[in-house]
């Protein structure tokens, strides 16, 4: 029981304490999960942000629901799940309440806009981690920019290119291109 009510408070943290979604809590669940309780290897993380992208719903709570489950099971999925939605949850619900009345405020309007940056940049950092977990070699390189070039050319859904990008991963890898 410790060990979900763990899990809980720690994805709570995480989903209380980040903005901007699931690139943003990159960091911090890298360092809660990885560094700090070695629930999961950064390698892990990296593929379970993947698997995150491709499948529906929330990245940060799809993450969080790998990790859960990989330490203890379908309980701690739950547990998991449940802490990082709780945060959210909880102040949406106040935000609604009140945000209302308080959207016009010019003091509003700037946090807003500072808040914007923050996440800009949180985004950038888990883009950089990201990179260097991915980007290893001349053939994921490649992948990576025809994938980036395609996404600004192409109107096709997301979806397309991550499979498409797994796809040539997983022949790289066959043909002994890529680690």
């Amino acid at each position: 029981m410790k060990e979900l009510l763990d899990l809980f408070l720690t994805f709570a943290r995480v989903g209380g304490l980040t903005f901007g979604g699931g690139y943003a809590m990159l960091p911090m669940l890298q360092k809660e999960v990885v560094e700090k309780r070695h629930w999961a290897t950064e390698e892990e993380i990296m593929d379970y942000y993947a698997i995150g992208q491709c499948t529906p719903g929330i990245i940060a709570v799809n993450t969080a629901t790998f990790i859960g489950y990989k330490t203890r099971g379908v309980l701690g999925a739950i547990a998991a799940t449940a802490g990082m939605v709780f945060p959210s949850l909880v102040i949406i619900m106040v935000i609604a309440a009140f945000l209302r009345n308080f959207a016009e405020l010019e003091i509003v309007k700037n946090a807003f806009a500072g808040i914007r940056i923050c996440v800009g940049v949180l985004v950038l950092n888990a883009v950089q981690k990201l990179w260097k977990g991915g980007v290893v070699d001349r053939a994921t390189l490649v992948i990576c920019i025809v994938v980036f070039a395609g996404m600004l050319i192409l109107d096709v859904s997301p979806v397309v290119f991550v499979i498409g990008a797994g796809l040539a991963g997983w022949l790289l890898k066959k043909a002994g291109g890529a680690r």
